[in-house]
């Protein structure tokens, strides 16, 4: 559905950082961003590692799919955080302090990455990378998100910020109008 090929040799297991939980993803420029989405969320959400909500999930080889979307873990390009907790058609919501912190983890990938709270049918615990395999703007948002060794981490998880804050929350909405219309 977001144009990357299915490629079994391109997907490796992949350790989301603090934590010991691992995801299979697509190599490069997708995992850094989409393990950015589930480090973030492991720290200012929910943590991925406890079996709770289901963990997390990435590439399957199985095509059956609810959603046309989903047809990205086939790729390797789509991650679902605590897909047990919500599931797709499921009636449970983020809470709102949740939802905010979604919006900055969306603001922080620029748009190359799609949450499922969007998406229709809704599936909060999906989401996936929305440029192509040729995509100069998710090359550039994967080398901003790299963890750099020996230098410290001053944005992403872990790092003080406040995703209330009102540019934060202007850029955000923002983002999320571009993204839905």
């Amino acid at each position: 559905m977001n144009g990357w090929p299915i490629a079994p040799d391109a997907v490796s297991t992949h350790q989301v950082e603090g934590s010991t939980a691992s995801v299979a993803l697509r190599d490069g420029a997708v995992a850094t961003v989409l393990l950015h989405v589930a480090r973030r969320w492991h720290y200012e959400i929910a943590p991925l590692d406890t079996g709770q909500g289901g963990g997390i999930s990435g590439h399957t080889a199985h095509r059956t799919i609810a959603a046309d979307y989903e047809s990205n873990y086939l790729s390797g390009t789509a991650l679902c955080l605590h897909p047990g907790a919500y599931p797709l058609g499921g009636s449970e919501e983020l809470w709102p302090h949740h939802e905010l912190i979604v919006r900055d983890i969306l603001l922080d990938c620029e748009g190359t990455v799609v949450w499922g709270g969007d998406l229709d049918p809704v599936k909060p615990s999906h989401f996936h990378i929305a440029a192509g395999p040729d995509s100069e703007a998710l090359a550039h948002v994967a080398e901003r998100l790299s963890p750099q060794p020996g230098v410290e981490r001053t944005r992403g998880a872990g790092a003080v910020r406040d995703p209330a804050h009102p540019s934060r929350r202007v850029k955000a909405r923002r983002l999320e109008r571009a993204q839905n219309n």
